[in-house]
């Protein structure tokens, strides 16, 4: 069981698998955005997995990618807490430094280096990439 939460407690969410599906640092300027100016580290889980506790206020975009987003934050604290790409919704995503065990969450790729500021560090330890790469299955 995975397990995490916002800031305030105010939401919290368990996930019944063993380990994430994927993990990506994202530097797409709306993560940019979500991230107070750095990439996000996005976590990746099954939809039917999922169970969330707590209310979230949401906020729907159009992603550098061209998906229809949406994502919920706590209206209480305004931690970001999930992404939700409406073309896909088996899968949901939590911001790594939402989980109650951020170490769980390696990134294993960073995408949208194309949008990254000069000043943005990119791991040469793993897998980067200009734009958006597959998604998940």
């Amino acid at each position: 069981m995975i397990t995490g939460g916002c800031l305030c407690k105010a939401v919290r969410y368990a996930v019944d698998v063993d380990a994430p599906l994927a993990v990506r640092t994202c530097w797409c300027r709306l993560c940019q955005y979500l991230g107070g100016g750095t990439a996000t580290v996005n976590v990746c889980f099954p939809a039917d997995k999922v169970t969330l506790t707590g209310d979230l206020s949401y906020h729907g975009a159009v992603a550098d990618s061209g998906n229809e987003m949406r994502r919920g934050f706590c209206p209480a604290c305004g931690t970001p807490v999930t992404s939700e790409a409406l073309a896909r919704p088996h899968l949901m995503f939590f911001r790594a430094g939402t989980l109650d065990d951020p170490s769980i969450a390696a990134p294993e790729a960073t995408i949208w280096t194309s949008e990254k500021p000069a000043w943005g560090l990119v791991s040469d330890a793993i897998p980067s990439y200009p734009a958006q790469i597959p998604p998940v299955a």
